[in-house]
Protein backbone atom coordinates (compact mmCIF):
# COMPACT_ATOMS: atom_id res chain seq x y z
CA UNK A 1 0.00 0.00 0.00
CA UNK A 2 1.90 3.72 -0.81
CA UNK A 3 2.58 5.49 1.77
CA UNK A 4 3.02 8.31 0.04
CA UNK A 5 5.39 11.19 1.46
CA UNK A 6 7.08 8.78 3.47
CA UNK A 7 8.32 7.18 0.96
CA UNK A 8 10.59 9.77 0.63
CA UNK A 9 12.61 8.92 3.62
CA UNK A 10 14.76 5.32 3.72
CA UNK A 11 12.78 1.78 4.33
CA UNK A 12 15.43 1.16 6.84
CA UNK A 13 13.52 3.65 9.27
CA UNK A 14 10.12 2.98 11.38
CA UNK A 15 6.72 4.10 10.42
CA UNK A 16 7.33 6.59 13.73
CA UNK A 17 10.74 8.07 12.43
CA UNK A 18 9.43 8.41 8.78
CA UNK A 19 6.27 10.38 10.11
CA UNK A 20 8.51 12.55 12.60
CA UNK A 21 11.09 13.09 9.61
CA UNK A 22 8.19 14.42 7.60
CA UNK A 23 6.49 16.71 10.19
CA UNK A 24 9.63 18.08 10.59
CA UNK A 25 10.63 18.76 6.62
CA UNK A 26 6.81 20.04 6.79
CA UNK A 27 7.23 22.45 9.53
CA UNK A 28 10.52 23.71 7.33
CA UNK A 29 8.96 23.44 4.58
CA UNK A 30 6.43 25.71 5.98
CA UNK A 31 9.23 28.11 7.29
CA UNK A 32 10.80 28.61 4.27
CA UNK A 33 7.45 29.47 1.87
CA UNK A 34 6.82 32.28 4.63
CA UNK A 35 9.74 33.45 4.53
CA UNK A 36 10.82 33.44 1.52
CA UNK A 37 7.90 34.10 -0.20
CA UNK A 38 8.41 37.57 -1.15
CA UNK A 39 11.51 37.00 -3.52
CA UNK A 40 9.33 34.57 -6.12
CA UNK A 41 6.57 37.05 -5.91
CA UNK A 42 8.71 40.29 -6.62
CA UNK A 43 9.34 38.50 -10.33
CA UNK A 44 5.38 38.56 -11.12
CA UNK A 45 4.30 41.54 -13.49
CA UNK A 46 2.60 44.74 -11.37
CA UNK A 47 0.37 45.03 -9.52
CA UNK A 48 2.14 41.74 -7.64
CA UNK A 49 5.93 42.15 -8.29
CA UNK A 50 5.75 46.01 -6.29
CA UNK A 51 3.68 44.43 -3.81
CA UNK A 52 5.49 40.93 -3.05
CA UNK A 53 6.63 41.93 0.54
CA UNK A 54 2.92 42.49 1.54
CA UNK A 55 1.90 39.39 0.37
CA UNK A 56 4.30 37.64 2.40
CA UNK A 57 3.68 39.76 5.12
CA UNK A 58 0.00 38.96 4.97
CA UNK A 59 0.80 35.30 4.95
CA UNK A 60 2.71 34.95 7.87
CA UNK A 61 0.33 37.21 9.84
CA UNK A 62 -2.42 33.98 8.41
CA UNK A 63 -0.71 31.64 9.79
CA UNK A 64 0.31 32.56 13.45
CA UNK A 65 -3.49 33.06 13.43
CA UNK A 66 -3.98 29.65 12.65
CA UNK A 67 -1.31 28.38 15.09
CA UNK A 68 -2.29 30.55 17.49
CA UNK A 69 -5.72 29.72 17.37
CA UNK A 70 -5.42 26.33 16.38
CA UNK A 71 -3.57 25.04 20.18
CA UNK A 72 -5.93 27.44 22.14
CA UNK A 73 -8.96 25.80 19.64
CA UNK A 74 -7.48 22.48 21.16
CA UNK A 75 -7.55 23.44 25.05
CA UNK A 76 -10.69 24.95 24.64
CA UNK A 77 -11.78 21.66 22.46
CA UNK A 78 -10.99 19.31 25.92
CA UNK A 79 -12.39 21.54 28.27
CA UNK A 80 -15.72 21.69 26.55
CA UNK A 81 -15.50 18.02 25.63
CA UNK A 82 -15.22 17.11 29.66
CA UNK A 83 -17.66 19.43 30.44
CA UNK A 84 -20.31 17.70 27.95
CA UNK A 85 -19.34 14.60 30.11
CA UNK A 86 -19.15 15.79 33.60
CA UNK A 87 -21.68 14.83 35.72
CA UNK A 88 -22.50 17.86 37.39
CA UNK A 89 -25.50 19.23 35.29
CA UNK A 90 -24.85 23.15 35.24
CA UNK A 91 -21.24 22.46 33.84
CA UNK A 92 -22.97 20.25 31.10
CA UNK A 93 -25.15 22.91 30.38
CA UNK A 94 -23.11 25.45 30.20
CA UNK A 95 -20.81 23.65 27.67
CA UNK A 96 -23.64 22.27 25.55
CA UNK A 97 -24.65 25.82 25.49
CA UNK A 98 -21.45 27.15 24.49
CA UNK A 99 -21.29 24.34 21.46
CA UNK A 100 -24.79 24.94 20.86
CA UNK A 101 -24.20 28.66 20.10
CA UNK A 102 -20.79 28.84 18.31
CA UNK A 103 -21.78 26.09 15.65
CA UNK A 104 -24.98 27.63 14.98
CA UNK A 105 -23.51 31.34 14.28
CA UNK A 106 -21.63 32.49 11.51
CA UNK A 107 -18.27 32.95 12.30
CA UNK A 108 -18.06 36.30 10.71
CA UNK A 109 -20.73 37.44 13.15
CA UNK A 110 -18.40 36.46 15.85
CA UNK A 111 -15.38 37.66 14.83
CA UNK A 112 -17.09 41.27 14.83
CA UNK A 113 -18.97 40.46 18.40
CA UNK A 114 -15.91 40.00 20.38
CA UNK A 115 -14.18 43.10 18.49
CA UNK A 116 -17.37 45.14 18.76
CA UNK A 117 -19.66 44.31 21.34
CA UNK A 118 -17.28 42.57 24.03
CA UNK A 119 -15.60 45.48 25.22
CA UNK A 120 -19.09 47.31 25.21
CA UNK A 121 -20.65 44.27 27.53
CA UNK A 122 -16.81 44.07 29.38
CA UNK A 123 -15.44 47.25 29.70
CA UNK A 124 -12.06 46.55 31.20
CA UNK A 125 -11.89 43.91 28.24
CA UNK A 126 -9.74 46.14 25.66
CA UNK A 127 -8.79 43.47 22.67
CA UNK A 128 -7.02 44.73 19.35
CA UNK A 129 -7.88 43.56 16.10
CA UNK A 130 -5.28 40.64 15.68
CA UNK A 131 -6.26 39.55 19.40
CA UNK A 132 -9.87 39.75 18.91
CA UNK A 133 -9.77 37.74 15.68
CA UNK A 134 -7.52 34.97 17.81
CA UNK A 135 -10.28 34.85 20.23
CA UNK A 136 -13.31 34.54 18.38
CA UNK A 137 -11.49 32.11 15.96
CA UNK A 138 -10.19 30.03 19.22
CA UNK A 139 -13.90 29.38 20.60
CA UNK A 140 -14.92 28.71 16.93
CA UNK A 141 -13.07 25.95 16.37
CA UNK A 142 -12.98 25.10 20.18
CA UNK A 143 -16.61 24.02 19.88
CA UNK A 144 -16.03 21.70 16.75
CA UNK A 145 -12.91 20.21 18.61
CA UNK A 146 -15.06 19.54 21.09
CA UNK A 147 -17.33 17.35 19.50
CA UNK A 148 -14.31 15.48 18.11
CA UNK A 149 -12.50 14.92 21.37
CA UNK A 150 -16.55 14.10 23.00
CA UNK A 151 -16.99 11.18 20.65
CA UNK A 152 -12.98 10.19 21.03
CA UNK A 153 -13.55 9.71 24.87
CA UNK A 154 -16.59 8.14 24.18
CA UNK A 155 -15.00 5.07 21.79
CA UNK A 156 -12.83 4.07 23.97
CA UNK A 157 -14.25 0.93 25.81
CA UNK A 158 -15.20 0.83 29.60
CA UNK A 159 -13.69 -2.19 30.29
CA UNK A 160 -10.01 -0.31 30.04
CA UNK A 161 -10.93 2.50 32.26
CA UNK A 162 -12.66 -0.77 34.53
CA UNK A 163 -9.39 -2.84 34.01
CA UNK A 164 -7.49 0.37 35.12
CA UNK A 165 -9.23 0.95 38.58
CA UNK A 166 -9.17 -2.67 39.32
CA UNK A 167 -5.58 -1.98 39.21
CA UNK A 168 -5.53 0.38 41.91
CA UNK A 169 -5.33 3.68 39.36
CA UNK A 170 -7.32 6.76 40.59
CA UNK A 171 -10.17 7.84 38.45
CA UNK A 172 -7.40 10.79 37.38
CA UNK A 173 -4.61 8.88 36.57
CA UNK A 174 -7.28 6.12 34.62
CA UNK A 175 -8.30 9.13 32.66
CA UNK A 176 -4.39 10.87 32.21
CA UNK A 177 -2.95 7.03 31.55
CA UNK A 178 -5.40 5.41 29.48
CA UNK A 179 -8.50 6.88 28.44
CA UNK A 180 -7.51 10.70 27.16
CA UNK A 181 -4.01 9.20 25.33
CA UNK A 182 -6.96 6.74 23.41
CA UNK A 183 -9.37 9.69 23.44
CA UNK A 184 -6.82 12.09 21.20
CA UNK A 185 -5.39 9.39 18.97
CA UNK A 186 -9.03 9.03 17.64
CA UNK A 187 -10.08 12.45 17.78
CA UNK A 188 -6.75 13.72 15.74
CA UNK A 189 -8.12 13.30 12.26
CA UNK A 190 -10.64 15.63 12.55
CA UNK A 191 -8.36 17.68 14.71
CA UNK A 192 -6.02 18.20 12.33
CA UNK A 193 -8.22 18.72 9.80
CA UNK A 194 -10.03 21.68 11.93
CA UNK A 195 -7.02 23.42 12.08
CA UNK A 196 -6.33 23.38 8.12
CA UNK A 197 -10.17 24.44 8.15
CA UNK A 198 -9.19 27.36 10.16
CA UNK A 199 -6.32 28.65 7.95
CA UNK A 200 -9.07 29.42 5.51
CA UNK A 201 -11.55 30.77 7.71
CA UNK A 202 -9.13 33.46 9.36
CA UNK A 203 -9.57 35.02 6.48
CA UNK A 204 -12.64 36.63 8.18
CA UNK A 205 -10.04 38.20 10.36
CA UNK A 206 -10.08 41.14 7.58
CA UNK A 207 -13.27 42.24 8.67
CA UNK A 208 -11.89 43.86 11.85
CA UNK A 209 -9.16 45.46 10.43
CA UNK A 210 -6.20 42.62 10.52
CA UNK A 211 -4.23 42.60 7.97
CA UNK A 212 -3.65 39.23 6.87
CA UNK A 213 -3.53 37.76 3.20
CA UNK A 214 -7.59 38.43 2.37
CA UNK A 215 -7.11 41.91 3.25
CA UNK A 216 -3.19 42.65 1.91
CA UNK A 217 -5.15 41.19 -1.19
CA UNK A 218 -8.21 43.75 -0.96
CA UNK A 219 -6.12 46.64 -0.17
CA UNK A 220 -4.31 45.69 -3.58
CA UNK A 221 -7.38 45.41 -5.83
CA UNK A 222 -8.85 48.48 -4.36
CA UNK A 223 -5.39 50.83 -5.27
CA UNK A 224 -4.47 49.15 -8.53
CA UNK A 225 -8.29 47.99 -9.83
CA UNK A 226 -6.92 45.17 -11.05
CA UNK A 227 -8.98 42.15 -9.81
CA UNK A 228 -7.65 38.66 -11.96
CA UNK A 229 -3.78 39.20 -10.71
CA UNK A 230 -4.17 40.00 -7.24
CA UNK A 231 -7.82 37.17 -6.32
CA UNK A 232 -5.44 34.51 -8.26
CA UNK A 233 -2.03 35.52 -6.34
CA UNK A 234 -3.88 35.41 -3.11
CA UNK A 235 -5.58 31.77 -4.48
CA UNK A 236 -2.37 30.02 -5.13
CA UNK A 237 -0.94 31.55 -1.42
CA UNK A 238 -3.63 30.07 0.08
CA UNK A 239 -3.58 26.71 -1.69
CA UNK A 240 0.00 26.38 -1.21
CA UNK A 241 -0.19 27.17 2.76
CA UNK A 242 -2.94 24.79 3.11
CA UNK A 243 -1.10 22.10 0.54
CA UNK A 244 1.70 22.45 3.20
CA UNK A 245 -0.33 22.18 6.45
CA UNK A 246 -2.10 19.32 5.32
CA UNK A 247 1.03 17.37 4.54
CA UNK A 248 2.11 18.21 7.53
CA UNK A 249 -1.24 17.06 9.31
CA UNK A 250 -1.02 13.47 7.15
CA UNK A 251 2.38 13.16 8.87
CA UNK A 252 1.30 13.57 12.22
CA UNK A 253 -1.83 11.01 11.95
CA UNK A 254 0.53 8.71 11.00
CA UNK A 255 2.92 9.51 13.31
CA UNK A 256 0.43 8.76 16.14
CA UNK A 257 -1.78 5.67 14.31
CA UNK A 258 -0.93 2.93 16.18
CA UNK A 259 -3.02 0.84 14.21
CA UNK A 260 -1.27 1.67 10.96
CA UNK A 261 -4.63 2.16 9.39
CA UNK A 262 -3.42 4.69 7.34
Amino acid sequence: MSMGPLQLWPASWSREQRSSASMVAGAAALMVALWGLAWPLSWAPDPIGVNAQLFADGARVTVMLTLISGVAGVVLGVLAALGKLARVAPVRWLAAGYIWIIRGTPLLVQVLFVFFALPELIPFIKLDEFSAACVALSFNVGAYNAEAIRAGLQAVPKGQMEAARSLGLSRWYTFIDVTFPQAIKIALPPLVNNVVALLKDSSLAYAVGVVELTNVGSRIQAATFKSTPTLITTALIYLLLTTLLTLMSDAIERRFDVEQRR
